[in-house]
């Protein structure tokens, strides 16, 4: 029988090795390398070499190609002290990979040679467990999850689509949710608003919010603010915030929302929903168009439907409200191809969805060449837009 020391030198003559001073000499000159971190979790709370993608290895195969995309990426492992990463290496030139290289030595002889690292904190134990599905997608990961526990998410309106948006964007951890709603929990509320229960009807939609999504994840910090929006105070309010998730059922705070976000430069994650309808799109200053570009001005008051007129089938405000609950996510995350520039539609009644092309107008009066919107304004309230209405 081969003793282990037999084996790894047989591993090593096929693995190309790269010594500490041969990587911190590329990474100083600029290079972009893929770094792959191939120790257990607790060894990397001591630290890591900068940049580097924290894989392990138990499922090292099942993750490399969320950072590795192609056969032939040039893939850099290293371990505590270069043996794991060594068959680590090998392992992955079976799969296919054809530049992987090992780092002679591991983190080890980095450290030793006083070659800068990278710190974070760590997720607790609790945490690991609860977010294990995120922890498992090199897409999200750990440093991920930290980013979702680290942001700041505005969500305007508890109601239909306020409610999915919120119980999930709870459940997935990130980390500070505000809401705000002026209104009370109605009966007529619980066809379709999620966050609310019977127990809880005339209790403040905000505090019912808080209780429910306290339910979820009591790790969140739940703000709630029961008021209504207005000039006077959605700037401050917006300021705190990463994200702002309009769910909102009327033109003037839509618009209100709009022109804010653009002024503070805050993404803008719209949805709205009428009868069986609904759409989704990602207003982001600077990167697409704006709400007014699609919708230059409000219609005149007696041109909107009222809320209770049309109707809408309870379950369809789950469809748009978790879309935008995954754009919130992707922005956080910095991945995918958000709804920028893109109106995504849903007919219920056909189970179909459109993604519209969209575009900057130059003649819009908030975003365009020039604009003529350069201050918050009240437009006169009015319930809902003619199309789409919550």
């Amino acid at each position: 029988m081969p003793s282990v020391q037999d084996h790894l030198a047989s591993i090593r003559a096929d693995v190309e090795e790269i010594d500490v001073d041969q990587l911190n000499a590329r990474l100083t000159s600029g290079d972009q390398l893929l770094i792959v971190d191939v120790r257990e979790r607790d060894e990397m709370e001591s630290g890591f070499l900068p940049g580097a993608k924290l894989l392990g290895r138990g499922h090292l195969e099942a993750r490399i190609g969320g950072v590795a995309h192609n056969a032939n990426d040039e893939v850099i492992l290293y371990c505590a002290g270069g043996v794991r990463s060594a068959f680590a290496a090998y392992a992955l030139q079976v799969m296919g990979y054809t530049d992987v290289k090992s780092l002679s030595g591991g983190y080890a002889k980095w450290v030793q040679s006083g070659y800068p690292i990278d710190n974070r904190r760590q997720l607790s134990r609790d945490q690991v467990a609860r977010y294990s599905r995120h922890l498992t997608m090199p897409e999200v990961g750990e440093a991920g999850q930290i980013k979702l526990l680290d942001a700041k998410v505005l969500l305007v309106g508890a109601g239909g689509l306020g409610s999915p948006a919120a119980l999930y964007l709870a459940a997935a951890g990130v980390g500070t949710l505000g809401i705000i709603d002026a209104d009370v929990v109605d009966m007529s509320n619980l066809q379709r608003q999620l966050l609310h229960t019977e127990d809880r009807v005339g209790m403040a939609k905000v505090e019912s919010a808080v209780a429910a999504l306290k339910g979820i994840n009591s790790e969140v910090r739940v703000v709630p603010y029961q008021m209504r929006l207005d000039s006077s105070n959605v700037l401050d309010l917006f300021a705190e915030y990463d994200i702002v998730v309009d769910g909102c059922d009327n033109f003037p705070t839509r618009y209100l929302v709009n022109d804010a976000c653009y002024m503070l430069k805050k993404p803008n994650v719209h949805g709205s929903i009428f009868r069986f309808e609904g759409q989704v799109t990602v207003f982001k200053p600077d990167a697409g168009p704006c709400y007014r570009c699609l919708y230059p001005e409000p219609p005149p008051p007696g041109m909107a439907p009222s809320c209770a007129e049309a109707g809408v089938l309870g379950v369809l405000p789950g469809i748009v409200g978790v879309a935008q609950a995954i754009e919130t996510v992707k922005l956080i995350l910095g991945i995918g191809e958000p709804l920028v520039g893109r109106l995504l539609t849903f007919d219920a009644l056909a189970m179909r969805f459109r993604a519209l092309n969209t575009r900057k107008d130059a003649d819009c009066p908030l975003c365009g060449d020039q604009p003529t919107v350069k201050e918050l304004i009240d437009y006169e309230q009015f319930c809902a837009m003619p199309a789409f209405e919550i």
